[in-house]
C-alpha cells in the first residue's frame, strides 16, 4: 500500500499520548502528550522528529478528548503531518482489556466497540478512556481504518492450567474471572527482540520477560507464545510495584473489611495506590529508593529487599514452568535503567545458569544488550521496550493485508 504512516493513540481518562510513525523504516515522525484534559490547566506537548524544529508546548483549557485530538491534529498539520494526509494508513489504539474475545489486533467496527464496552467491568479504569479515544478518532476520520491492539492479547495463548483460578468454575465463568495478563505489547516486543539479539528465531527461544516500571509484570514465553504471566484479572496481581501490592493473601481483604471496617473502595485504593514500594517506604521511584539505601535507610532497604525477593520468586517459578530457559530479559523504566535491581535479582542463581557481568551491567545504553558473562548458559539481557512501535507494527500489518 502507498500509505505508510500509522498514528498510535493511547487514551487515558484525562490524557492522550500519541506517536506518528512511518512504517517504511519504523521511524518516528512526531511524538506528543495531551494531559489534564477537562481542566483549566491542560497542556499539550508536541515534538516533531523530522525536518528540524524543537518541542512545542501550549497550555490552556482542553475540555474533552475531541478537543484534544483536534489540537493534536493541528500540531501535526503544522509539520505537514496532519490527520487528513493521504499518507496516513491507519490509527492504532491501545486498548487495555480484550478479555478472551480479542486474541489479535482487530479492525474496529460497531461490534468491536460494543465488546470493548462489555468488558468495562473487568477494566473500569482503562477501557472507558480507551473507548473515548477510539470514538473521537473515528469521528474525525471515519474513512480511515482504525485498529485496536489489546494489552491482553499476547497472553491469550496461556493454557487453562495457567489462566484459570482454583475457584468454582461456574462462578468464574459467570463473572469472567481468570488470569488475563497485561503489558502484552511490551512482552511481545521484548521476547521477539531478545530472540533477535541472540541471533535466533522466536519459535526457537524460551524467554522470561521482566517488565519493571511503576507497574511491573513477568511472563514466561515459550517458543514465541506466552504460557504464564504474573498479572491476573487486573494489573494488581504479581510483582511488587510502585504503588500496587502484587500478590496478597485474599483473606487480607476480608480482614480489612471485618476488623478494620474499610469499605471496598478504601481497600481498592489501599492495594492499588498506597501499597507496593510507596506503602513500604514512602517512595515509588527506584532511583530515590536506591539513594536512600546507599545512605543506610532501613525502610528503603526493606522495601528493596521485598521487591527483589518477589522478583526472584517469579524468575524461579517461570524457570520451572518453561523447563528450559534461553534468556531472561529486563525491560521498562526500572528494568532498563536500574543496574542494582538487575544485579540483585540474578544474584545467587548461578546453579540455574544465570549470572550478571558487573561491568556489562553498569553500562548505560538505549540499545538491546547482553549483561551476562561470555559463555553463560542462560543469557541475561536488557532490552528497551517499544510498545508504540509494536502497536504500529501490528496495526500496519493488519491493514496492509486488507
Amino acid at each position: 500500500m502507498t500509505s505508510t504512516r500509522v498514528l498510535v493513540l493511547n487514551s487515558g481518562s484525562s490524557s492522550v499520548k500519541y506517536q506518528l510513525l512511518d512504517m517504511r523504516d519504523n521511524s518516528r515522525l512526531a511524538v506528543g502528550l495531551v494531559e489534564r484534559i477537562g481542566e483549566e490547566t491542560s497542556r499539550l506537548k508536541h515534538t516533531p522528529l523530522h525536518g528540524g524544529g524543537g518541542t512545542r508546548e501550549s497550555n490552556g483549557p482542553i475540555p474533552d478528548h475531541e478537543a484534544a485530538l483536534k489540537a493534536v491534529s493541528a500540531e501535526l498539520a503544522k509539520d505537514g503531518l496532519g490527520l487528513d494526509s493521504p499518507e496516513l494508513a491507519a490509527i492504532g489504539h491501545r486498548v487495555v482489556h480484550g478479555g478472551r474475545t480479542f486474541t489479535e489486533p482487530t479492525v474496529i467496527d460497531e461490534a468491536v466497540l460494543a465488546e470493548i464496552e462489555r468488558l468495562i467491568p473487568v477494566a473500569p479504569l482503562h477501557n472507558p478512556a480507551n473507548l473515548t479515544g477510539i470514538r473521537t478518532a473515528r469521528a474525525l476520520r471515519p474513512d480511515l481504518p482504525q485498529v485496536a491492539v489489546f494489552d491482553t492479547a499476547f497472553h491469550t495463548t496461556m493454557p487453562e492450567s495457567a489462566a484459570r483460578y482454583a475457584i468454582d468454575v461456574q462462578t468464574a465463568d459467570e463473572y469472567r474471572i481468570r488470569r488475563y495478563g497485561f503489558h502484552g505489547t511490551s512482552h511481545a516486543f521484548v521476547s521477539r527482540a531478545t530472540a533477535e539479539l541472540l541471533g535466533r528465531a522466536p519459535e526457537d527461544v524460551n524467554v522470561i520477560v521482566l517488565h519493571l516500571g511503576n507497574g511491573a509484570s513477568a511472563s514466561a514465553v515459550e517458543k514465541g507464545r506466552c504460557v504464564d504471566t504474573s498479572m491476573g484479572l487486573t494489573p494488581l496481581e504479581g510483582l511488587v510495584m510502585g504503588t500496587r501490592s502484587g500478590d496478597l493473601d485474599p483473606a487480607v481483604i476480608f480482614h480489612l473489611a471485618r476488623v478494620g471496617g474499610l469499605s471496598t473502595d478504601e481497600i481498592d485504593t489501599l492495594l492499588n495506590k498506597r501499597s507496593g514500594l510507596i506503602g513500604l517506604c514512602g517512595d515509588n521511584d527506584m532511583r530515590e529508593i536506591r539513594r536512600r539505601v546507599d545512605e543506610g535507610d532501613e525502610r528503603a532497604q526493606l522495601a528493596f529487599d521485598i521487591y527483589i525477593h518477589r522478583l526472584r520468586k517469579y524468575i524461579g517459578a517461570y524457570y520451572a514452568v518453561l523447563g528450559r530457559v534461553d534468556a531472561v530479559a529486563f525491560t521498562a523504566g526500572v528494568g532498563e535503567n536500574a543496574a542494582p535491581v538487575r544485579e540483585a535479582a540474578i544474584a545467587g542463581l548461578q546453579e540455574l545458569g544465570l549470572a550478571v557481568d558487573a561491568g556489562l551491567n553498569a553500562v548505560r545504553s538505549d540499545e538491546p544488550r547482553l549483561i551476562s558473562p561470555a559463555g553463560a548458559r542462560v543469557a541475561v539481557a536488557v532490552v528497551p521496550t517499544d510498545e508504540e512501535l509494536e502497536i504500529a507494527t501490528q496495526t500496519y500489518a493488519l491493514v496492509a493485508r486488507k
